[in-house]
């Protein structure tokens, strides 16, 4: 992926999120200087696996297990205690975290007061929310009222913002009939814990990034969730609150976009989603079963089941499209080992009328009817696959259909969940 003239590489998620591209990154890290995460916050999970076990990871980028210089950017929403317990976590299994992970100044603090706000309301909007308090920070930034890293130099002056909000957050839990309040006691206590471990983070990211670029280093903009989750691109109101499209890469990260050179979408050879919202080729329950309990469909942040679907061609064409991926990586394709026919969505028909392009109104996603064409099953294990060229005629020829209805190129095949099983096309 990287080479001469490929130094910044932005990896995304090109469905509802869940795709994999945790296990994509930490491959593609150990050609990398730098890696950064440049949207969300702790509700994402990105699972590696390597020889030395399983790594869930919810803020700290995935090129940290390779060892790779790692940077929260400043379009990250930072919980700062799941962060430093992320930290520990790693440092007690052995990976070097010292001098290899920074954050942004300019990234805005997720606080316990944010969790509040976002469990009493999705209570009452039922969303399909973490709870994490991701779209109350992200509220907090855009309506010019957020803490961000760098407030805490000012210590006191930060203690006067964080209480502020407190209040005027304990005011709105009781017009949402929560009865739950926050303390600012406790939040100012925790600021206090926690400036002097953060502080020593705290870099301009968007400099280290493109001084980093300057040097002719290999740079990684990793993507949490999927394109449509996107807050302008994805199926609107069930949404994450951020741009996790390529697009908000070089925000997020600090960086102009004419400085990224390829962005490499992830997809599931199938369809999943977690949460509430349009899914339109969800299997018959116990077709989504099956594909759940074979490829272990379970939020890595949440451990909700994710509900379990077919490959939707004109969901990716969009991602394609609102993205410009230039290549795409396709992960799990072990788990349709068993099926003897496997559906492929090639469209949709919404009241009669052909429909090849995702509309924007989540109503009318919902009541679109997928058009299916029927493809062979290999009917054989591929976890021993190393060579795009050693996989059985059908699972080529299954590969070869989804780059054709995508319109972008595959570059990567996954047969399972270790760094060994993932095949470079080349």
């Amino acid at each position: 992926m990287f080479g001469p003239k490929t130094h910044c590489v932005v990896v995304v998620g090109a469905q509802w999120g869940d795709e994999g591209k945790g296990k994509i990154v930490d491959v593609l890290a150990e050609r990398a200087d730098l890696v950064v995460r440049y949207q969300g916050g702790a509700n994402a999970g990105h699972t590696v696996h390597t020889g030395a076990g399983e790594f869930v990871l919810h803020q700290i980028p995935s090129g940290i297990i390779q060892g790779a210089v790692c940077l929260v950017g400043n379009g990250v929403v930072l919980d700062p205690e799941t962060l430093f317990t992320e930290l520990d976590a790693l440092s007690e299994r052995g990976i070097r975290t010292e001098n290899k992970l920074y954050v942004s100044d300019r990234a805005h603090l997720t606080l316990p007061f944010h969790k509040l706000l976002d469990r009493a309301r999705e209570a009452r909007e039922k969303i399909g929310t973490t709870g994490r308090g991701i779209g109350p920070t992200y509220e907090d930034k855009y309506g010019r009222r957020g803490v961000r890293v760098g407030d805490l130099r000012n210590l006191g002056r930060a203690k006067e913002l964080v209480c502020g909000r407190v209040q005027a957050a304990n005011e709105f839990l009781g017009l949402l009939g929560s009865n739950e309040r926050a303390d600012p006691g406790a939040h100012v206590s925790l600021l206090e814990r926690l400036a002097p471990r953060l502080l020593p983070l705290a870099v301009d990211a968007g400099r280290v990034v493109w001084e980093a670029l300057e040097r002719g280093e290999s740079v990684l903009l990793e993507g949490a969730q999927g394109a449509l989750l996107d807050v302008d691109h994805g199926t609107y109101p069930y949404v994450t609150s951020s741009n996790t499209t390529a697009g908000g890469a070089a925000v997020g990260a600090g960086i102009g976009p004419t400085a990224i050179d390829a962005v490499l979408g992830v997809v599931k050879a199938y369809t999943t989603r977690v949460g509430n919202g349009p899914l339109p080729t969800e299997a018959t329950p116990a077709l989504a079963e099956r594909i759940r309990e074979l490829g272990d469909e379970f939020g890595a942040t949440t451990g909700r089941p994710r509900r379990c679907g077919w490959f939707d061609a004109v969901v990716v064409r969009y991602a394609v499209r609102v993205n410009g991926l230039t290549g795409l990586a396709v992960t799990k394709l072990d788990v349709l080992d068993s099926f003897s026919e496997i559906p492929v969505c090639v469209g949709y028909r919404c009241g009669g009328e052909p429909l090849d392009s995702m509309p924007a109104e989540v109503e009318r996603l919902a009541r679109v009817e997928p058009v299916y064409e029927s493809l062979p099953g290999w009917q054989k294990s591929l976890s021993h696959v190393r060579r795009l060229a050693d996989l059985p005629p059908p699972a080529r020829a299954y590969l070869d259909r989804l780059q054709d209805l995508a319109h972008a190129p595959i570059e990567y095949v996954s047969v399972g969940t270790h760094r060994e099983q993932i095949i470079e096309v080349t």
